[in-house]
C-alpha cells in the first residue's frame, strides 16, 4: 500500500509540474494578448475537455506531457488572416522569448520555493551524525524486499541485530577507520567483505565499545548490508538562511543536472549491466525510475521528516533538471524555439547596420528534419531509460 501511496504522489507531482509548465506559456501569451486555442495536460486521446472564451482546456489518455496551442508559432503555419495579428509570429522578440523560457521559469521557481519550504517547514537532516535511530530485524530475501521492508523469507537475523547494536548508538568507525557523517558510513559499509567479521566502533552512554558484524549480501543489490537506520536529527532554519540554503542547493542541483545530461552517452552502455548502480547509468533515470525512487522512500521505515525531505528533493531535482534540459538549444524543445527567435533577432539586427530589410522570419521547413530526428532520438532515448528502469532498476534503499 505504501509503494502505491508514493506512485501517486509521484504521478500528482508531475502532473502539476506539467500544468505549471504550460501555464507559464499560457499566461504569459494571454499577457501579451496572443492568441491561445487550446491548453491540455496529456497526450493521445481526449479524455475531457471544456472551452471557455477562446481556449480549449482538456486532459488526454496519456500523462506524458502537455501543451498549449498558440495561434501562429511558425511560418510553416496556416492562420486566419484576422488572427494573423495575434500570432506568436508576429509578436516582438522579447515577448516571444518571455513566452517560450517561461515554462522551464515555472519549473525553476517550484523548485526554489520548495527548497525554501523545506527548510522552513521540515528542516534538514543533519548528515554530520552517525546515531542509530532503527535496527533491523532481518536480512531481506532480496532487494525487493529490502525497498519494502519485508522479512517473509528473510535470511536470517540482521547483523547489526546480532552484533549488539542498538538505537540511540553513534558509530564512530568501521575496521578501525573514522566515520564522522552517515554517507561516509553507508559507504564504509557497503565497502566491507560479506560474510566476514568487522569491527564496529561505538558510543553508548559515553562509553566507547568495539562490537562485531559480520555484514550480509542482499541478493540483487550491490554493497554490504548491516541493517541500520539513521536517527532522525533536523532542524529548521530561519527565513534568512532558508533562502540561502534555497540558492545554493539550487545552483549544486542545476550543475548536477548539466553533469548528468552530459552523462547520457556514457550511461548507455551500462544501462543493463549488472552494477549499474556504480556506473554512470546510475546517475540516470526515467520516469518510471524516479517514480520507483519515490514509492521506495515512502514505503522505507523511516520517520515522517525523513520521507518528505527525499520526496520534495526528488520533486526539487525533478523540476531543475526538467526546466535545464527543456532550454537545450534542440528543436522540438523550447530551447530550440528560442534559438531561432535569438537566430532572427541577431539577423535582424545585422541586416539593419548594413542598411538592408528585416530578413523575417527563419524557413522552418529547413528544419523539420532536425526537429523529426531529435524528437525520434528523445523518444527512442526515453524508452530505452524505460525498459533499464523496468527490467534493471536500480535500488536506492540501503
Amino acid at each position: 500500500m505504501s509503494l502505491l501511496l508514493g506512485w501517486v504522489i509521484f504521478v500528482a507531482a508531475l502532473l502539476f509540474s506539467v500544468m505549471l509548465h504550460e501555464s507559464g506559456h499560457f499566461f504569459t501569451a494571454k499577457k501579451f494578448h496572443m492568441k491561445v486555442t487550446q491548453f491540455f495536460v496529456g497526450f493521445g486521446q481526449t479524455l475531457w475537455s471544456t472551452t471557455k472564451g477562446e481556449t480549449e482546456y482538456g486532459i488526454k489518455v496519456l500523462p506524458l506531457g502537455g501543451f498549449v496551442k498558440i495561434t501562429g508559432m511558425t511560418a510553416l503555419e496556416d492562420v486566419d488572416p484576422a488572427d494573423e495579428a495575434r500570432s506568436f509570429r508576429e509578436q516582438p522578440g522579447w515577448q516571444r522569448i518571455i513566452v517560450l523560457a517561461a515554462g522551464s521559469f515555472m519549473h525553476f521557481a517550484l523548485a526554489f520555493f520548495l527548497l525554501i519550504v523545506l527548510a522552513l517547514g521540515v528542516g534538514l537532516a543533519n548528515d554530520n551524525s552517525t546515531q542509530i535511530g532503527a535496527v533491523g530485524s532481518c536480512i531481506p530475501a532480496s532487494a525487493a524486499a529490502l525497498d519494502s521492508g519485508s522479512c517473509q523469507h528473510s535470511l536470517g537475523v540482521a547483523p547489526a541485530r546480532q552484533a549488539g547494536i542498538r538505537a540511540g548508538d553513534k558509530i564512530i568507525a568501521i575496521a578501525g577507520t573514522p566515520v564522522r557523517t552517515w554517507t561516509q558510513l553507508g559507504a564504509a559499509i557497503r565497502a566491507q567483505p560479506g560474510g566476514k567479521p568487522v569491527a564496529i566502533t561505538v558510543l553508548r552512554g559515553g562509553r566507547q565499545l568495539v562490537l562485531h558484524a559480520s555484514p550480509a549480501v542482499v541478493p540483487g543489490r550491490s554493497g554490504s548490508y548491516l541493517g541500520i537506520g539513521s536517527a532522525e536529527l533536523f532542524q529548521r532554519l530561519n527565513p534568512l538562511r532558508a533562502v540561502s540554503y534555497a540558492g545554493s542547493t539550487f545552483g549544486q542541483v542545476m550543475v548536477g543536472s548539466v553533469t548528468a545530461v552530459g552523462h547520457l552517452p556514457a550511461a548507455i552502455p551500462d544501462l543493463f549491466a549488472k552494477d549499474r548502480a556504480s556506473t554512470p547509468a546510475g546517475q540516470v533515470s526515467s520516469v518510471v525510475g524516479v517514480g520507483g525512487l519515490t514509492a521506495q522512500v515512502v514505503a522505507a521505515k523511516d520517520g515522517w521528516q525523513t520521507k518528505v525531505q527525499i520526496v520534495l528533493l526528488i520533486i526539487i531535482s525533478l523540476n531543475i533538471f526538467v526546466g535545464a534540459f527543456n532550454l537545450l538549444p534542440l528543436l522540438p524543445l523550447d530551447g530550440g524555439h528560442l534559438a531561432v527567435v535569438i537566430y532572427e533577432r541577431v539577423r535582424a539586427w545585422l541586416a539593419r547596420l548594413r542598411g538592408r530589410p528585416d530578413p523575417g522570419l527563419v524557413d522552418m521547413r529547413k528544419l523539420v528534419p532536425v526537429s523529426v530526428g531529435v524528437f525520434a532520438l528523445l523518444v527512442g532515448f526515453g524508452l530505452l531509460l524505460i525498459t533499464a528502469d523496468i527490467f534493471n532498476p536500480i535500488h536506492f534503499v540501503q
